[in-house]
């Protein structure tokens, strides 16, 4: 059973890419700010070539491989410096507390922080405040008052949402539920199991619940293989790379009744809906949300007015709409890996 799944999803993952359009003018966007939905607009100059770092947990998600490049391309349309660091993984807590300091002692402006855990560079980041050191909680959540601002999406919302469109796919009838959340240190991951426990809360489905673990293809394709060898889910509802590695699954198998949904979209699983086998995936639109967080700290370091939440809407991707939704906003284009680039040393 493993040897015919495994290098399905690995080629999967490894192989697809897509071809998408340059998008130089992003904007303007449709977001909720500070609670206000608004068009979205980037400042239209800047008075200097700031220097900005950002640190994100990993790469391992092609996920991130749409963030980072995000990132370089608003800091390229603006015009400033910038260093995209990446700590390997969500067991790497020390290695990213190291590339923040590492940022600082580079005579970094401001930095955007992916963050590994919700409150593991709390100390850090207070510290930062205390020296006027802009910092910009990205994607991920940061459960500290010292932050600057927020550029994010409630993962609570975009499980609710996912489950609510399962709920009416299967025209709420009973069914069994497997629901693979991801690393359970993130705070997103946290975010997004709570609000799914309450949302199932009277309701007739039956959550079997498939572990967590890291976002990176063996250790989604270990949880989904141990689950699927003890239950017989109806639906699956998972982190991206756990969805994409699922579907891969059920194809070798030749299991066609399991309906299997993403709460968060990546190349992969934006593949597997265009070719009609994944149901569907919530997204977030992380490409521009890195966008976003490029001019908050922008915004900050020039002393223009910022909102202290900016998130874009959340979409559902099916069939249906897929088509019709800008996926330079979602994932990367053709043959764009992830970007890691060290921000560059400050002339004396």
């Amino acid at each position: 059973m493993a040897k015919a799944f495994l290098p399905v999803c690995l080629w999967s993952s490894l192989a697809f890419s897509f071809s998408l359009p340059a998008e130089q003018n992003w904007f303007p966007v449709e977001v909720q700010a500070d609670g206000k939905t608004l068009e979205y607009q980037p400042l239209e100059k800047i008075s200097k070539a700031w220097r900005l770092c950002a640190l994100l947990p990993h790469g391992k998600d092609h996920y991130w491989w749409g963030v980072s490049w995000g990132l370089a391309e608003e800091a390229k349309r603006q015009g400033v410096q910038l260093g995209i660091y990446e700590a390997g993984g969500y067991e790497n807590l020390p290695r990213q507390r190291q590339q923040l300091l590492d940022c600082v002692s580079n005579k970094a402006d401001a930095l955007i922080i992916g963050a590994i855990s919700s409150e593991g560079l709390n100390d850090l980041i207070a510290q930062l405040k205390d020296t006027g050191i802009p910092v910009i909680d990205l994607i991920n959540g940061i459960n500290s008052d010292a932050i600057t601002a927020s550029s994010s999406v409630s993962f609570a919302d975009m499980a609710t949402k996912s489950m609510l469109y399962i709920l009416e796919h299967s025209q709420q009838r009973s069914i069994n539920l497997a629901w693979f959340p991801g690393p359970v240190v993130a705070a997103w991951v946290q975010d997004a199991e709570r609000a799914l426990k309450q949302q199932l809360q009277g309701s007739t489905v039956r959550l079997l619940h498939g572990g967590y673990g890291a976002t990176d293809n063996f250790s989604q394709a270990t949880l989904v293989r141990q689950l699927f060898s003890r239950e017989q889910p109806d639906y699956v509802l998972a982190n991206a790379v756990a969805a994409s590695v699922a579907q891969n699954f059920l194809s070798a198998e030749n299991l066609t009744k399991v309906a299997v949904m993403a709460y968060y979209a990546n190349p992969d699983v934006v593949r597997l809906i265009q070719e009609g086998q994944l149901l569907a995936a919530a997204t977030d639109s992380p490409v521009i949300q890195a966008r976003i967080s490029i001019d908050l700290a922008l915004r900050v370091l020039e002393k223009q007015k910022y909102a202290r939440q900016v998130s874009p809407q959340i979409r559902i991707l099916d069939q249906n709409s897929i088509q019709q939704l800008p996926l330079q906003q979602i994932i990367a284009p053709k043959q764009q890996w992830m970007i890691r680039q060290p921000l560059a040393e400050q002339n004396p």
